[in-house]
């Protein structure tokens, strides 16, 4: 899925968590979008290996989330949202389509590395490939609650991303032919 999707369902789905913490809200909403985009930072190393953990980060995301109910403080909200969205975001990359440059062509039966197994999970490609109209629609989807829930910076924000998510799938295609050198 595109980064603007993990952004879109970040913030989305962060709003339960500011209801849950009122007086922590800053802090979910900003580590929520930072840990919505998080793994996607392994595209500088082995894209959805390096930084993808859909185990691993279920794992340390329970005793997190005991630790953020029993002491809630910011590094305790903080901890639980990173680790929390991090993990979402590792398990919606299965539902896409394959880390390839044109997962269009269906080359690749690699969505997901899982650490605990040493294998690759195949992708579900129920979105078929980041940037498709599909993942748009998605973008949509999260983004319509998410406008009706924040104002201010975090409409404006959305807005963009909103945007840029149009302006990739339109020319999204065209990406693994760009050539920046």
């Amino acid at each position: 899925m595109m980064t603007t999707t993990h952004i879109a369902v970040g913030m989305t789905l962060a709003y339960g968590l500011v209801v849950l913490f009122p007086a922590f809200t800053p802090v979910v909403l900003g580590v929520a979008i930072v840990a919505s985009i998080f793994p996607d930072l392994d595209v500088l190393f082995e894209h959805r290996k390096t930084l993808h953990f859909p185990v691993y980060y279920a794992v340390v995301t329970l005793p997190a989330t005991v630790f953020a109910a029993l002491w809630p403080s910011a590094l305790s909200i903080g901890l639980f949202t990173f680790l929390l969205f991090a993990w979402v975001h590792s398990v919606s990359d299965i539902f896409g389509g394959g880390a390839e440059a044109r997962p269009w062509e269906v080359e690749s039966r690699h969505a997901v590395y899982v650490h605990f197994t040493n294998r690759w999970l195949p992708p579900d490609r129920g979105v078929r490939y980041d940037g498709s109209p599909e993942d748009l629609a998605l973008v949509v989807a999260f983004s319509v609650p998410a406008f009706v829930l924040y104002d201010g910076p975090l409409f404006y924000l959305l807005v963009v991303n909103l945007s840029l998510s149009v302006v990739y799938t339109v020319f999204r295609k065209q990406v693994p032919d760009f050539d920046l050198s």
